[in-house]
């Protein structure tokens, strides 16, 4: 059987004590990706830098996985309300610009902390 290894990223961390991720055999998996920027430690008021900081951080997860986002074969959104759902798509799209070569994608409503807008989560496949 495959061991499970810890993904942790210095700027990405929980308040809890849980990893940013976990790669077991060929499999990623994240825990919740935030909008707050890795790099800043900072967390936009604005929807469009919050989405911007959100899938950066989600390109830094990939590569410390031993991936990139080629790889995401699913990816699940959580909106604190639907009026962020553009904010999302735009840097969705940026970093998914082919039609054709999208991972799939399921998009919910739910109670977020703070001034978080939004979160994803991922599966990916090395």
């Amino acid at each position: 059987m495959a061991k499970r290894k810890s993904i942790h990223i210095e700027g990405m961390e929980h308040g809890a004590p849980i990893p940013n991720g976990v790669v077991i055999g060929n499999l990623i998996f994240s825990s919740a990706i935030s909008g707050k920027d890795a790099r800043t430690g900072v967390l936009s008021d604005d929807p469009v830098e919050q989405a911007y900081a959100m899938f950066r951080n989600l390109k830094l997860f990939m590569e410390k996985a031993g991936g990139t986002t080629d790889n995401i074969a699913h990816m699940k959104v959580y909106l604190k309300e639907e009026k962020f759902r553009d904010a999302v798509n735009n840097a969705w799209l940026e970093m998914f610009p082919d039609e054709h070569d999208r991972p799939a994608r399921h998009a919910l409503k739910v109670e977020l902390r703070g001034n978080v807008l939004f979160q994803i989560e991922v599966v990916a496949v090395l």
